[in-house]
C-alpha cells in the first residue's frame, strides 16, 4: 500500500487541549472523538452521541505494563456510553468513531467492531477486555469494502491522537544479519544475543532475542524493576538453558532500557547497540544524522 501525505484537522469544542477531541481529515467522512471519562456528561449532549458508532473505551496500564481496551458499536452511543460509565471502572477515555453524514448503518459498525478487534489483538500493544470476539458477520462485499475504507481513516485519526491500537511496535521485521536497520547486542561472554530495531516511537526489541538469566546488583532499581514486570507478564521468559526470551517484539522508550532488559544491569544503550559492522547506535542515528557517506 502507498503512504501518501495527510493532513489532519483536530477541532478543540472547549478550547483545552486535554478536553474533547474532534479529528478528521477533512476530504472523508469519518469522524474519531476522544472524550475524557469526566466529560462524558458534555459528549452525551453533543449532536454527535445520537449516531451509530462504534467506540474503544482506553485504560490505563495494567501491573503487567499492557494498556486496556474495549471495543463495542451501538445505535445508541447515550446509552451504551452511560451504560459502561456506571458498570466499567478500568477506562479513562472513550474513543468514538461515527460518520459526519450519519452514514453508518449496524451492519457497518458490527463489522468494523470485529475488525478492528482481530487487528488490536494482531498489533499486541494494547490488552482488550473484550472476551470472546465472536465469528466474522456476514458482510456483502460491497459493504465490506466501504467498512474498511472507513477502518483505513480511522486507524490515522486513532493512532494520530495518539492510540496507536492497530500499529504493530515495527511494521516490518528486518531479518537479514547484514541489514542496516538492525542492531545487535551480546554479553561479554557472547552467550546471549539480542536484535532490535531503532524506531519513531523508541526502540524495539525483536522476538526470539535472548537476556541473561539475573541481575547484577549494581542495576538501576527502575531498570529492575522494569525487568521484573517483563518476566512477570511474560513478554520474556526462562528458556531452560540459563537465559531469558522474548517471546514477541516489545517497544521501550529508550535504547538504554532496552539495554539494560538484556544485559541485566544498567547500561547505555547508544553504544551498547551495534549494528553488523560494529558501527553504535550513536554514531548512526546521531553523529552521524545529516552527514553523506
Amino acid at each position: 500500500m502507498t503512504i501518501t501525505p495527510k493532513t489532519i484537522q483536530i477541532f478543540l469544542p472547549s478550547g483545552e487541549p486535554h478536553g474533547i477531541r474532534i479529528a478528521e481529515i477533512t476530504t472523508r467522512i469519518v469522524q474519531v472523538i476522544e472524550v475524557p471519562r469526566s466529560l462524558l456528561n458534555s459528549f452525551l449532549g453533543m449532536e454527535q452521541s445520537s449516531q451509530v458508532g462504534v467506540y474503544f473505551l482506553i485504560g490505563e496500564d495494567t501491573e503487567d505494563g499492557d494498556r486496556l481496551v474495549y471495543v463495542g458499536q451501538t445505535g445508541d452511543l447515550r446509552a451504551r456510553l452511560t451504560a459502561h460509565n456506571q458498570k466499567k471502572d478500568f477506562w479513562e477515555r472513550a474513543l468514538v468513531l461515527i460518520s459526519k453524514t450519519n452514514s453508518l448503518t449496524q451492519t457497518h459498525a458490527l463489522f468494523l467492531e470485529w475488525h478492528s478487534l482481530q487487528q488490536i489483538r494482531i498489533a499486541g500493544r494494547f490488552a482488550d477486555e473484550n472476551g470472546n470476539s465472536g465469528s466474522r458477520p456476514h458482510t456483502p462485499a460491497p459493504l465490506e469494502a466501504d467498512c474498511l475504507e472507513v477502518f483505513e481513516t480511522s486507524n490515522i485519526l486513532i493512532t494520530s491522537l495518539g492510540y496507536p491500537l492497530f500499529e504493530a511496535v515495527i511494521k516490518a521485521r528486518q531479518t537479514e544479519d547484514n541489514d542496516d536497520d538492525c542492531f545487535y547486542l551480546s554479553d561479554k561472554n557472547q552467550t546471549i544475543k539480542a536484535k532490535g530495531v531503532y524506531t519513531s516511537e523508541g526502540f524495539v526489541v525483536l522476538a526470539d532475542s535472548l537476556a541473561v538469566l539475573e541481575t547484577a546488583k549494581s542495576i538501576s532499581d527502575s531498570y529492575k524493576q522494569s525487568r521484573q514486570r517483563l518476566v512477570a507478564s511474560g513478554i520474556i521468559k526462562p528458556n531452560g538453558e540459563g537465559q531469558l526470551h522474548f517471546d514477541k517484539d516489545y517497544l521501550f522508550g529508550s535504547p538504554s532500557g532496552a539495554a539494560a532488559a538484556v544485559l541485566g544491569r544498567s547500561a547505555n544503550g547508544w553504544t551498547e547497540w551495534k549494528d553488523a559492522k560494529g558501527r553504535t547506535l550513536n554514531q548512526m542515528k546521531r553523529v552521524n544524522v545529516g552527514i553523506e557517506e
